[in-house]
């Protein structure tokens, strides 16, 4: 059993020397303890004492606290698998990319991270994106030898630009990775204020546009993919994972697993949409994925985006319409016909009923009942 005292290594980068941080709460043992370590030194900045980073040391460290104090390697070894049930990815689509004249490819070992560390498609593509951005607007030099002015800079160009908030955190998100993911610098960019998360309202359609959007799609094909995102609330990610065994058409439900936050969980079946999935598997006979590309390939997201944008154009609706937006609409519409919110927050996949409250500022059925002011 280990003792109550503990001492949490960090990674810190001091006069650009990778050093062992030491962070503990007062206790005169292990002051004293610290204090037989050779070459140990105090950082004003960080507020903690540090060693530099050499295995003779790290190996010093446990053998001094050893039986004494519990050490904390959680956050210095950082190596270990972030979403263990993510499946690996093959990001070879990155690497085998034709070369550009004056463009910068996603350094290979920010890659390898990537994979190891098994993050989902979705943000492996944002990270990878958004990170190319950034060495490409500093394309005569070497991304280690940037700092957070350089960081800073680019943040106000990309906000000059009138990009969004969440894609200002998420660029930041991308870079941080570089430096404190791949470079074992985790303390660089602790100072760098982060945009305010935009509280926006979801956009929803109502049912009379979800029906003319399904009945202007092209084949049956399509009408199942519109209607499944609708009907069971689905993020577009979790319809191009499903499998044709994920449809349960004796429970009438749609299992979803491995969704957002690395859980699984069920969402209704309507009985109209299991109607279609059936026209549907008896002509297109899929193998794995119950939506499938050329070769058995999982369906892309840009084929999906492309048939809700051409659906809607041909149903004659105007604003811009999105997989989202269709699972807004799926929650609301429950939200307006009585559905409690608990249950909604279940078939969403939401960790607290407080992401499915948002749904209540959109509902129509709480403004029904509020008198016509000038009646």
């Amino acid at each position: 059993m280990y003792p109550q005292k503990s001492i949490t290594l960090k990674h810190l980068l001091i006069n650009q020397n990778k050093c062992i941080g030491l962070q503990f709460n007062t206790n005169k043992v292990i002051q004293a303890l610290i204090n037989t370590l050779p070459d140990i030194s105090w950082s004003q900045e960080f507020g903690m004492f540090y060693l530099q980073n050499n295995k003779s040391n790290l190996d010093l460290i446990f053998k001094t606290f050893y039986g004494i104090a519990w050490v904390n390697g959680n956050y210095f070894f950082s190596d270990k698998i972030i979403n263990i049930d993510n499946p690996q990815l093959n990001l070879e689509r990155y690497r085998n990319r034709k070369p550009k004249e004056g463009f910068k490819p996603c350094p290979e070992e920010y890659l390898l991270k990537l994979e190891l560390k098994r993050y989902s498609d979705n943000t492996v593509r944002n990270y990878v994106s958004c990170f190319e951005a950034f060495i490409n607007y500093y394309y005569d030099s070497d991304p280690i030898t940037l700092n957070e002015v350089d960081v800073r800079q680019y943040l106000q160009k990309i906000i000059q630009e009138g990009k969004s908030n969440s894609y200002v955190n998420l660029a930041l998100n991308s870079i941080k990775f570089f430096y404190e993911i791949v470079h074992d610098m985790p303390n660089r960019f602790y100072s760098i204020e982060r945009p305010r998360k935009e509280k926006k309202l979801p956009e929803v359609l109502s049912k009379e546009e979800i029906i003319k959007i399904i009945n202007n799609t092209n084949n049956i094909k399509h009408k199942c993919i519109v209607g499944l995102l609708y009907s069971s609330g689905l993020r577009r990610g979790e319809l191009l994972n499903l499998n044709i065994t994920d449809i349960d058409s004796k429970r009438m439900v749609v299992k979803i697993n491995n969704a957002k936050g690395n859980k699984d969980r069920i969402s209704i079946l309507s009985p109209s949409i299991l109607k279609d999935l059936q026209t549907y598997y008896k002509e297109y006979r899929p193998n794995k994925y119950l939506f499938e590309g050329q070769k058995g390939a999982k369906y892309s997201v840009t084929s999906v985006l492309n048939i809700i944008s051409k659906a809607a154009k041909e149903a004659g609706i105007l604003k811009k319409v999105t997989p989202h937006m269709l699972r807004h609409s799926f929650a609301t519409h429950l939200l307006e016909n009585g559905t409690d919110i608990r249950h909604i927050q279940l078939l969403l996949g939401h960790s607290s009923t407080k992401t499915t409250e948002i749904y209540t500022h959109v509902a129509n059925r709480s403004f029904m009942e509020i008198k016509d002011l000038l009646s």
